[in-house]
Parts: C-alpha cells; structure tokens; sequence
C-alpha cells in the first residue's frame, strides 16, 4: 500500500535550536491533512504540540511548532502525527508508517554532545604505513634482525611490490619498508587527489607489521621514523590546512610489551611472576591463564578495573590519550580499535561508562577532536552523543553496499537485496541515530580488514565507480583505503594490504576519476551536510538527493544488468519545474509537472544539480 509523502530535514532547512527551544519544519502533501503534531517527551510522558501552517513549498504544505529540549538529559526525542479525515499517519527518521513508531526510530536532537564541526567536510585516506611509502631505506626491518614469540619466529624483509604472505605463514613478520617518511614524501599527491584527512594504522613500536601488539605507546615504532618526524609530519599536514588520525589500539597490549612479558626479556612481567608490579594490569586465573583479545595468545586484555592502567592511558594528566592531543604533535582525532570490547573483566563490563572516560579524556584535551570507534556490526548503543563522535560505519554503509552490488556479506557469504532493501537498510541504519553523528560515521568500501572492494566486485569497472559514487554522497565522512584510487586488488587479510603500486599513478585513468569524484563531495556542501531524500528505489535502480538550502544534488543509480526508464518524482523536493544538470556530460534534463523522467543505462548512474525554474 502507498503511504502518503512527508518529510522533515534535520537540517537548518528544518530544525533550529536557540534558548533551550527546538523549531521543526515538516513538509506535507498539500490539503492531505486537517492537524499535523510533534510529539515529544519532556518528562517520559507524552506531550503533542500541534504546528501551524507556514508556507508552502512546490505542491507541498510547510508546517512549524516549537518544543522545548529535554532537561534531564541530552538528547530530545520527537516524531510526527498527521491526521486526515479518516486517518493518521506518523512521520520518524525513517519515514511515514500507519501507526505510532518505537522510539529508537523518533527522530534525535542532542543539546549537549555533538561531533566536530570540521569532520563532515573531510575526505579521510587510510594509510597502512609499512605498504604506503619507503622514504628511508635506512631505517627498513632486515631479515632476521629480531624475532617474535620467544626468539621462535623471524621476521622477513621483502621487496617492494612482492606477495603477500598468509597469517598462517608469514603475514604479520614480513616487512617492505613503509614509514612516515615515505607518508610525507606524498603528501603533495594526497592533496592533488583532494585528500583532507590523513588517517594512519598504528604507528607505535610494536614487533608486527600491523602494529596492533603494542609494546610502547610513547614512542613511534623507530622502523617508522622517530616521534620528531611525526611531529613534523603533523605539522606539513596542518600547514596543508589537513588533520591527521591515529589508531589507537588500548584493548590488548603484546605479550611482549614489558608489562607483560611473555617470555621473560625483561624479568619482571606480569607472566613471569604473580609478584610483579604489573600483574593486575592483565587477567590471569589461578592456573596463569589469561584473557586474551579473541583468543589471540600474543595480545592479553588490559584490566581498566586497576587505577594505574586508567591512569597510563586515559585518565592522568600525562595519559596516553592526552599526550598525541598536545604539541608537538596535535593529532586530530584518535580511532579506537575493538571499543567496544574494552571494559572490566574478559568481556567488556561496563563497557559504556569506559567509552564515555575516553570521550572526556579527549576532549578535556581537544573539544573539537574526533573519537572515532571501530565496530564491525551495529553501533547505534554508542552513537548516542556521550560516547563516540563517529563509528567505522561497516553496518550502515559497507554491509549494504557490498550486498546490494556484490551479493556477498561481511563474511563474504551469499546475499541478495533488492534496491528497495538496500534503501530501507541505509535509511535503518542511519535514523537510530542522532543526525549529526550520522554525519560523522566514517565511511568506507573497504578497509585493512576487508577484501579490497575491487577484489570484491572482479575488477568489474562499472560496480567500482559505482561504489565510489555512493561513498562520495551517501549521508556520512567518506574514507578512502590506500590504492583504491588506482584499483587496487587484494583478497581477505592480510592480503588487502599490498604495497601501493607507484608506477600506475602516471596517466592513469582511475585517478582522474577519483580526483572528480573527490571535487564533487568537496564542492558541494549539499554533500557534505545536506538532509537525504530517497525518491525512487525499484527494479535494481535507486535515486536520491542531498539537499541543504538552495543546493540540491541528484544522484540515480542503476545496478542492473538492462538499462531502466524511471520517473523520479522531483516535487518531493518542491521542485514543480525546473532543469537537472548532468555532471558527467553537462546536458540538461527538464523536470515537467513535478518529474524527471530518465533512461539510465544497465550499471551506470550520474548526477547533477537540480535547478529550480
């Protein structure tokens, strides 16, 4: 059955707060309804404030109320109810419905705790530094110059450019010489793509390649470089007008950090004795078993119920948190890896309260760094404002994109969604949470995690600008790993980190496209922070707008296999008559009678600015 058309911006087209006060415009089809209502809760009781007519938009009727924000807590929860003659109907964050929707779809307004204001105009670039740039040869790993798991395992220097090697062989002890200095050496070919943000994997000493075995958070691993070249890293990418991440990995610890000290080098671990200092600071039974992260022997948990291991790394005034924060080195923001595992214990007691002490640690430093988790499935539970800015958003853009397009889950196990459900996912996903931390999820195709998304789709041109288009004006900060601007391939881990292949950026084709796509998400502020609208999804197609003010971008999408004649209902944006101006090829397209009517041809999209006569 067809619902009735409605729609609210979470924008400044349709929200303001001033004075403690929300005002909040709806748009509705026009005569349809005789009383339109916000519902709120001031006190966890129901309270329905009924809005007045102000103006009219296209076909469509405005209406406006104002609602005081919640005084107990940050966030004010609201929603819309529209009666007609015979009916009613409700108005959340994912849509209108017959009925009366569970509030974890209402819409979400938090008064007290929202992301940085730089963040949404950003476009990141995920750097695994020992596979971006060799800048200093000197200080590259050799073969056989140390050792892991007690002197039991080597590591291995390779050739730029080599395979890589398995888990189950060598993959985390083979080492190609990537390190800061090469990152600097790029940085002017970084901001020729358009990059804004540069985000590194872990960079502090650890005995891996990955560098999520910490073994001293203090000081940046010395095969990298020395923590001077970070910081005059850091400050070419603030001159640059850039920001810099860093990944912070304060779940687990190496078994070979000297606190723990698996295999006694130090002669005072944890391991080695139950009299050492540092016992509490990990999880050990009687029998001197202990808690390790997924079972992984060389990385045992940290116990945050002991005061010193808060102290070290987020609580005392010289935290490790604080420390990256403060000049010389004035990071931007921090990505914690498994935050959501980290609590008291083995399996994350506590946990929000944790997140909520590394959200206060960073901003009594930084109120305008960025706290960016790491979640694999949903995230909805730590987006609410007082704990994570931002997500790694796998659940709402990732897993979606890659089952709509590739039929393949985070598991790589057989999918299939149709276009409807692709849309009724994303737009899911993104109204459990506040709108200004749905800008601030961290968007990717794919990750040092995940299979390289051109690997994904067979190298299959079409799918991966397809990819890249919804990447570039999907709601959320898009991320760009390494290499994709060049197709690179890689299968699951750690085969998803090969060496960036320099050679291919010389007249290369992927490039200028990636270099367009870039310009049109930074050019366009619509992009950037612009309300969604979901307008079409049938058949294999989808179009969709981004509207902020008197911008609104049009984006149509076509993942079948046959070319598709659509009617897009451009009134839904109170766009009676107007011109879209196709970006790609610069032709203009007339909306008539509210509609843009469009053959989009099998596997392709475009895009264009929607002009108003």
């Amino acid at each position: 059955m067809s619902l009735p058309f409605a729609f609210h911006a979470q924008t400044s087209d349709g929200l303001s707060f001033q004075d403690g006060q929300l005002t909040v415009i709806l748009n509705t089809e026009s005569e349809l309804y005789q009383k339109v209502y916000v519902r709120h809760e001031p006190d966890n009781e129901e309270s329905l404030v009924e809005m007045k007519p102000c103006g009219k938009l296209g076909r469509l009727n405005q209406w406006s109320a104002t609602i005081p924000v919640n005084p107990d807590k940050s966030l004010t929860h609201y929603v819309f109810k529209m009666l007609s003659d015979s009916a009613q109907h409700w108005l959340d964050a994912r849509g209108v419905h017959n009925r009366i929707p569970p509030r974890e779809y209402h819409f979400k307004y938090d008064a007290l705790y929202q992301p940085p204001e730089w963040v949404n105009e950003q476009v990141f670039y995920q750097i695994f530094p020992d596979r971006f740039c060799n800048g200093n040869p000197d200080i590259s790993v050799k073969t056989n110059e140390y050792s892991f798991r007690g002197g039991k395992r080597n590591v291995i220097a390779k050739q730029w450019g080599e395979p890589v090697s398995s888990h189950n062989s060598h993959g985390s002890l083979e080492f190609y010489g990537g390190d800061l200095a090469g990152v600097r050496s790029k940085l002017d070919y970084l901001e020729q793509l358009g990059i804004t943000t540069v985000y590194l994997n872990p960079i502090f000493t650890s005995l891996s390649n990955h560098k999520y075995d910490t073994t001293d958070y203090f000081n940046v691993d010395p095969h990298l470089g020395t923590n001077e070249e970070f910081a005059q890293l850091c400050a070419e990418i603030h001159q640059r007008g850039m920001k810099v991440v860093l990944d912070a990995v304060f779940n687990h610890t190496s078994a070979e950090h000297p606190w723990f000290d698996r295999f006694n080098h130090y002669g005072n671990g944890a391991y080695c004795s139950e009299k050492s200092p540092y016992r509490n600071y990990y999880l050990f039974d009687p029998n001197n078993h202990y808690a390790c992260w997924k079972g992984v022997e060389n990385l045992p948990v940290l116990n945050f119920l002991n005061e010193e291991v808060r102290d070290y790394i987020y609580q005392a005034k010289d935290s490790v948190i604080k420390h990256w924060l403060r000049p010389p080195y004035s990071i931007d923001g921090w990505r914690f890896d498994v935050i959501h595992m980290l609590g008291e214990g083995s399996g994350a007691i506590n946990n929000a309260y944790y997140v909520k002490q590394f959200r206060d640690s960073v901003k009594q430093e930084n109120q305008q760094a960025y706290v960016l988790g790491e979640h694999f499935f949903e995230a909805t539970q730590w987006l609410q404002g007082d704990q994570e800015d931002g997500a790694m958003n796998y659940y709402g853009f990732a897993h979606p994109v890659r089952a709509w397009l590739t039929g393949k889950d985070i598991a790589y196990d057989p999918i299939s969604i149709s276009a409807e459900e692709f849309v009724e996912w994303i737009v899911e996903a993104q109204a459990k949470v506040p709108w200004l931390n749905q800008l601030a999820q961290l968007n990717q195709l794919d990750s040092h995690d995940t299979m390289r998304w051109a690997t994904l789709v067979n190298g299959e041109d079409a799918l991966i600008e397809i990819g890249l288009v919804l990447l570039m004006t999907m709601v959320g900060t898009p991320c760009i790993y390494y290499g994709t601007e060049v197709n690179l391939q890689g299968g699951l881990d750690p085969d998803n980190r090969r060496c960036f292949p320099w050679e291919e950026i010389q007249n290369s084709q992927q490039i200028e496209r990636f270099k367009k796509l870039v310009a049109m998400r930074r050019n366009h502020l619509a992009l950037q922070q612009g309300a969604l609208q979901i307008l079409y999804a049938q058949d294999g197609c989808i179009a969709y707008a981004r509207v902020h003010g008197e911008e609104a971008i049009l984006v149509v999408i076509n993942a079948s296999d046959v070319p598709q004649p659509i009617s897009i209902p451009i009134w839904k944006l109170g766009v009676e008559s107007g011109k879209v101006i196709c970006s790609k090829s610069g032709n203009e397209m007339n909306v008539t009678s509210g509609n843009l009517s469009v053959e989009v041809g099998s596997k392709g999209y475009f895009w264009g600015s929607i002009k108003n006569a």
